[in-house]
Order: structure tokens, then C-alpha cells, then sequence
């Protein structure tokens, strides 16, 4: 009997095993946007070769053939988007260096109608268009902060001159023809404007020049700084709430946590709505129809859950029963209609990558629009599941364990796969391609949100300043040895994987514990601090070398004691090193650094480069070549060919 349900196993998981190819390739569609009246959908187009993406617009009940399609230089994408009317669409211009690089503004805005005429250039320094001779002046960047409670072919811009970095400027623009009102501006760059529905900025919030978080309210023509808008304090304001001179905000008290409020504009009469000690709060993907204000929140961290400011409000238990009708997943409200009639969700989990529904919000009818990754069948997917452990200097971190399909959840060969960033960006429950992959073919995935990670408060992530080589790895390495403590993993077959930052870390785990990897897998990393300084695109960007000064510091010693190139002699497990040639953020100068360091060293490493491939591949053929390597040097490492070697082991 027992060898019967191990052949059944085995079949039911050989049924489950989806092609690599399914896994190398791209959403054709992301950030949908609903029109005003309902009618159409405009979306980023991201076309199959990996790097050419475009503006697609549909319309509502037709989703076989966009209305519009327009198609961007390589690499250039839609950075934002927002509907001034029900026919015309305002985008932002923006650059992403590779698969896993983020997207940024270039600065640059145009508008184009419903159906692909009358485009124009709204901002921005190009010398084109109906309005180049005078575009061509602006010589800044613009960004998109919102539009008019009821649309009127206006949005709201703001804008940061080149030669007056020190100042943020908010205007109403007129979409069709580009007229420009000023509605307030305040001497410090980067500054959000928190807007009311009557149009007015009520607060401006952001980083200075020193990296510290600053509010400031509106107070007649001039502004006035908030004295709790500390830098661990991070106040947000969010919205007004309706029928009264009160706001809501989130912040994070000293920096930890995060806590989501009800108060008066200056701080009196705070009412907390909803607190949680270990993580942030947000709104996101919980907002009324216009005038756009928040019914509900959500933690930052463990699998979201909504907690409603006003249970009994319709659109309270509008979301309640949705959220019953897709249980195991999580439902974003996307955007509504302008008379609140039409709703597009998102409905999203640790297995579904996403599906977006439409829902008639008088007769409850609700369609499908489409799936994010159509070709993906959740039901194959593996089970994500955020844990807690202490680090050990007593501090409590997120795990996120992504366990294989079918497998006892037990002394499981495991990779350990550390997120990019570092600083602000973290892990979480839904849906992670590389994570679904590794499961699918067998490997229990270890995620570590570390000190440093967006999502716990601004005291969390400034603790990983200064510490990439040493604070952040031990929180990395304390999470395998709890993985194995837990039985979880199998001590004799871990591997270590990560891309970007993750890379990086890839090879400095390895290096702080020596004995606890099998392998080691680096893609485009960063393996040379110093370099930083002088290659890459870090160090042109706006405070891009204030910003290395303040998370890596410039002592040579101190960077030198923390870059895998100055340290491949203290490597003790096969390396394989992967990285695009035309790689901005992490430049080939990296690989080749570390490729030399570990021939100087007389390491063991393989390698996979390609051409015309920046921060992470694009082509889909480069992404399954990756994939089939990647599962191949586990494979030999830590597979279940070397479990009999393994346990055999002293």
C-alpha cells in the first residue's frame, strides 16, 4: 500500500509540474485604469520580446482587440497614467532597466484621445508635438499627483525645475490644451501634495535633502512644517475625511510599526482607527468612488486582511462579500467609475498572480476583464506562508516560506533567496514568480524580510544603513538556521539565490557562514561597494551619492571588508554568476569583478551572460535558458539526487 501512494504522489506531482517557458514569460498587461464613464480601460502593454512596452486601451466588454495601441521605444514604458475625461488620457513617461529593475520617470508628460488621435506633449524637453516651441522650455521633471473629484479634462501636475531643484511646484493642467494654473509650490524638490476635493493643497510631504521626512501644512499662502513629521515619524496625510475638516493619515510611531488615524488637520483630537505594532498600515486598494477617500486597511505584513472604518458602510460590505465569493485571496479595489456604478477589483493571492473583474454595482453582476498571467493555473501553484522568528540579538522578523506541492513539510532542501533594494522594498504573501518556480520544481523557498526592508517603519529600515555586509546577513543567516531548527529544512541541502541586492547578498551569506550552503547563486549583482561610487546608475541620480554615503558610507576599509570581490577566498561552495552585459544599475564591470576575483581565488563558478539584457533578462528565450540553468545547479547541489549523499554525510 505504501509504495502505491508513493508512485500516486509522484504522478500527482509530475501532473503538476509546469514548463519553464510558463514561468519565463511576461505580463502582456499591468496597472489598469477604468475611464470616468466606464466605458474603456487603459493599460501598460508589455509586448512578448520582453522589452517593448506601449499604451493598450480597451474597451469595457471587448477585450479581444484594444481601441488603442501604441507602442514605445525599448525600454521606455507608461510610468503612470490618469484619465482627465472620459475621452482623453494623460500618461508619464518612464524608463525600467530590465526585468528587474524599477520603472522611473523621465520627467516627461503627454496626452493622447480615447482613440489614438490628437496625442500631445504636456511636459517635458522634447521639441515636438502641437506645442513644442513652447514645451521645449520646461526643463524639469513632471509628475502626474492627481486629478479633479470630477473630471473635467483637467489633472493635477507636479514639477521640479532642473536648475531650481530646491522647489515643488503644483499646477491644474488642462489636457487638451495644455494651459497651466498654478495651485501652490514650496521650497524644498520631491515634495507630494496632499489635495482636497475642492481642489486645494492641504499638505506637501516628502524627503529633504537630508533624508528626512517632513510635512508641512497649508497655512494661508505659505506653509507651516508639522513638528511630529520627524524623520522616524513619517506622517502621511491621506485624505479628508467626508463632511468635516478632519483628515486621515498613517505614520509609524518613533519609526516603528505603523498606526492609521483620524484627526484634525493640526494634529488635534487623534483618533486611532487602527494600529499594529510589527507592521505599517496602509489603504491600498481599499478607496470609496469619488471623493476618493479610504474605508478600510490592511498591514503591511502576514496575509492582508481588511479591517473596515465603518463595517456597516455599503461599500464596506460591498468588499466583504466579494471577499467571501474569492476566499484564499486578497480583493483591491482598482478604480470605480465616476458615478461609483461600475468598480473594477483585483482579485490576488499567494497562488492566483491576478484576475480583474468588473462589477455592476446596482445589479451585482460582475464579468472578468482578464487575467495578469493567463497561462498560469493557481491550482499548480505552491502555498506561501509568512512566519515570524527571532533574529539573534532578539528581534522579531518576517519569513515568508513558499512549501513545494505535494512534499511533507519537512527536512526539505531548501534556497534561501534574499530580496533586491535593499532599503524600502520587502517581500510578501502574494503571488512570486521566482518563488512559485523553485517550489514547483521541488525546493522549499526561504524569503527573510531584514532589517533594512520597506513595510515595518522607517527605524527598521534605517537599521540596515550602514550594515549591507554584516547586520543584514546575519538576519539572512539566523532565518536558515530557524528554517532548520523548525525542521523545515534540510541542514545538509541549502543553496542561497538572490538577484540584484539579493545577489550581493548571495555571495556575503556564503562568506559569514561558512558550511551552511551547498551553492551560491548571484544575477546581476552588486559585488563591489567602491564601484558603486563610479559605475552604474546610482550615482547620477537626483542625491544618488548622498544616498551611498548615507547606506554604505565612503570609509574604503569598511567597504573593501564588505564586497564578495575582496572576499572570494572565503567562498567554500560552487558559484554560478549571472548578469546582462547592458546592465545600468549593476554594471558588467560587477560580474567581471567577481568573475576575477573567484579565478584569482581558485574557486569553482559557472556563468551566464547576455547581450543586449540590462538589471534582470527580458527576451523570454534568455529568461527559460536562465531558469533551465538555475534548476540544473540546484539540481546537482541540493536536488534530490545528492538527498542520500546528504543524510549520509558525518
Amino acid at each position: 500500500m505504501l509504495a502505491v501512494l508513493c508512485l500516486a504522489s509522484t504522478a500527482a506531482m509530475a501532473a503538476d509540474l509546469v514548463p519553464v517557458a510558463d514561468f519565463a514569460r511576461r505580463m502582456p498587461l499591468t496597472d489598469p485604469s477604468l475611464s470616468p464613464d466606464g466605458q474603456y480601460v487603459s493599460m501598460a502593454y508589455h509586448d512578448p520580446d520582453g522589452k517593448t512596452h506601449g499604451l493598450a486601451i480597451y474597451r469595457v466588454g471587448d477585450m479581444s482587440k484594444p481601441v488603442t495601441l501604441i507602442k514605445m521605444p525599448p525600454y521606455e514604458l507608461p510610468a503612470g497614467m490618469i484619465w482627465a475625461s472620459s475621452t482623453r488620457l494623460v500618461v508619464a513617461r518612464g524608463k525600467v532597466d530590465g526585468s528587474i529593475g524599477r520603472a522611473t520617470y523621465t520627467g516627461e508628460l503627454m496626452a493622447i484621445d480615447v482613440d489614438g488621435k490628437n496625442p500631445d506633449y504636456l511636459y517635458g524637453y522634447e521639441g515636438y508635438g502641437k506645442r513644442a516651441a513652447t514645451r521645449a522650455l520646461d526643463r524639469g521633471w513632471g509628475t502626474i499627483e492627481g486629478g479633479p473629484v470630477q473630471s473635467n479634462g483637467h489633472f493635477y501636475m507636479r514639477a521640479t525645475e532642473w536648475d531650481n531643484q530646491n522647489k515643488s511646484t503644483l499646477y491644474d493642467v488642462d489636457a487638451k490644451t495644455s494651459t497651466r494654473k498654478l495651485m501652490a509650490d514650496i521650497g524644498l524638490g520631491g515634495m507630494n501634495f496632499m489635495i482636497d476635493p475642492t481642489g486645494n493643497a492641504r499638505f506637501a510631504f516628502g524627503t529633504d535633502d537630508n533624508f528626512k521626512w517632513v510635512v508641512f501644512h497649508r497655512d494661508g499662502n505659505g506653509w507651516t512644517r508639522l513638528p511630529n513629521s520627524e524623520e522616524k515619524q513619517t506622517f502621511e496625510p491621506i485624505a479628508k475625511v467626508a463632511g468635516s475638516d478632519r483628515i486621515y493619515a498613517k505614520f509609524s510611531p518613533n519609526g516603528q510599526g505603523g498606526q492609521f488615524v483620524e484627526q484634525d488637520e493640526d494634529g488635534g483630537n487623534l483618533k486611532v482607527i487602527r494600529k499594529d505594532d510589527f507592521s505599517e498600515v496602509t489603504s491600498s486598494g481599499l478607496w470609496t468612488p469619488a471623493p476618493l477617500r479610504p474605508f478600510g486597511t490592511v498591514s503591511a505584513t502576514g496575509i492582508p486582511k481588511a479591517t473596515y472604518i465603518d463595517p456597516q458602510a455599503p461599500v464596506s460590505k460591498l468588499h466583504m462579500a466579494l471577499s467571501q465569493k474569492f476566499p484564499g485571496n486578497f480583493v483591491s479595489f482598482v478604480d470605480f467609475s465616476e458615478d461609483g456604478g461600475q468598480l473594477m477589483f483585483k482579485v490576488a493571492g499567494d497562488r492566483e498572480p491576478g484576475r480583474y473583474m468588473l462589477i455592476d454595482t446596482k445589479t451585482y453582476k460582475v464579468t472578468k476583464l482578464f487575467d495578469a498571467v493567463p497561462w498560469i493555473d493557481p491550482a499548480k501553484m505552491a502555498e506561501r506562508r509568512p512566519l515570524r522568528f527571532k533574529a539573534s540579538d532578539g528581534t522579531e522578523l518576517e519569513a515568508i516560506l513558499t512549501f513545494p506541492k505535494g512534499k511533507a513539510e519537512s527536512d526539505l532542501p531548501m534556497v534561501l533567496m534574499p530580496h533586491g533594494g535593499p532599503h524600502g522594498v520587502s517581500d510578501d504573501w502574494f503571488f512570486d514568480g521566482d518563488a512559485q518556480f523553485l517550489a514547483n520544481r521541488g525546493y522549499l523557498v526561504l524569503q527573510v524580510n531584514y532589517r533594512g526592508s520597506g513595510g515595518r517603519g522607517a527605524s527598521f529600515e534605517q537599521a540596515g544603513y550602514l550594515k549591507w555586509g554584516t547586520r543584514i546577513q546575519e538576519d539572512l543567516i539566523d532565518g536558515v538556521k530557524w528554517a532548520i531548527a523548525e525542521r523545515y529544512a534540510d541542514p545538509k541541502r541549502v543553496c542561497v539565490y538572490g538577484a540584484s541586492f539579493g545577489g550581493y547578498s548571495a555571495m556575503m551569506t556564503a562568506i559569514r557562514a561558512p558550511g551552511m550552503f551547498k551553492c551560491a547563486v548571484g544575477y546581476d549583482g552588486i559585488y563591489d561597494l567602491d564601484m558603486m561610487y563610479n559605475k552604474g546608475d546610482i550615482k547620477d541620480r537626483k542625491f544618488g551619492r548622498s544616498y551611498l554615503t548615507t547606506v554604505i558610507g565612503k570609509d574604503a576599509a569598511d567597504l573593501a571588508a564588505n564586497s564578495p570581490d575582496r572576499l572570494a577566498d572565503k567562498i567554500d561552495v560552487p558559484v554560478f554568476l549571472v548578469h546582462g552585459e547592458d546592465d545600468q544599475r549593476a554594471p558588467f564591470a560587477q560580474f567581471k569583478a567577481m568573475r576575477a576575483a573567484l579565478e584569482a581565488a581558485h574557486k569553482p563558478y559557472e556563468t551566464l551572460t547576455k547581450p543586449d539584457e540590462r538589471h534582470g533578462f527580458v527576451k523570454p528565450e534568455n529568461v527559460e535558458e536562465f531558469y533551465n540553468r538555475l534548476q540544473a545547479f540546484l539540481d546537482k547541489h541540493i536536488g534530490e539526487g545528492r538527498a542520500s549523499t546528504a543524510s549520509a554525510a558525518p
